[in-house]
């Protein structure tokens, strides 16, 4: 290997390092805004405070509030943890992050379903149009993706697909 080549690998390794730590600090930021976020948006009147919500409604509000927490805990585990499969806990880490955005979305698709109850949709509840609750899980699986795609290994050169950490064929 010529020095020119032993220099841009070296530079290379150190760029993929980098990627990876920011992708590993975007998936932070998804995991700490998905364990506090559903306290500050529903330890409130429009939620857990709300006199008109009955005990039940409010039960599995606690339980969507906890699953925040428990999935935040999971990517973050996952993230930072040094011993295994690099890739696995990149798999693992954007799986818990992306769960809790995603069943919010799907919320909507219920029957019955509204993203406010009537006194609280109010214009200040809506960004370009669409539901606070839209753009928040908009920026959260954007977030998501653009950490997978700072954080995927790099492709040795020449190999097309993800082919990094497989045996050899033949």
């Amino acid at each position: 290997m010529s020095s020119n080549s032993a220099e841009r690998a070296s530079h290379s390794g150190q760029g993929t390092k980098t990627r990876a730590t920011a992708g590993k600090v975007l998936l932070t930021v998804v995991a700490v805004f998905t364990g506090i976020s559903p306290y500050v948006a529903d330890w409130n009147e429009t939620h857990v405070l709300n006199p008109l919500w009955p005990p039940h409604a409010k039960f599995h509000n606690g339980q969507t509030m906890a699953m925040g927490t428990l999935l935040a805990v999971a990517t973050l585990f996952f993230v930072w943890r040094r011993r295994g499969d690099a890739r696995s806990h990149l798999y693992a880490a954007t799986g818990f992050a992306g769960l809790y955005w995603v069943s919010q979305a799907a919320a909507i698709l219920y029957p019955g379903a509204a993203y406010f109850d009537h006194p609280f949709d109010t214009p200040d509840m809506h960004v370009m149009g669409l539901p606070v609750q839209a753009v928040i899980e908009i920026v959260m699986l954007g977030l998501i993706a653009a950490a997978v795609a700072l954080s995927r290994p790099a492709l040795p050169p020449g190999r097309p697909g993800l082919t990094q950490g497989r045996p050899e064929d033949g």
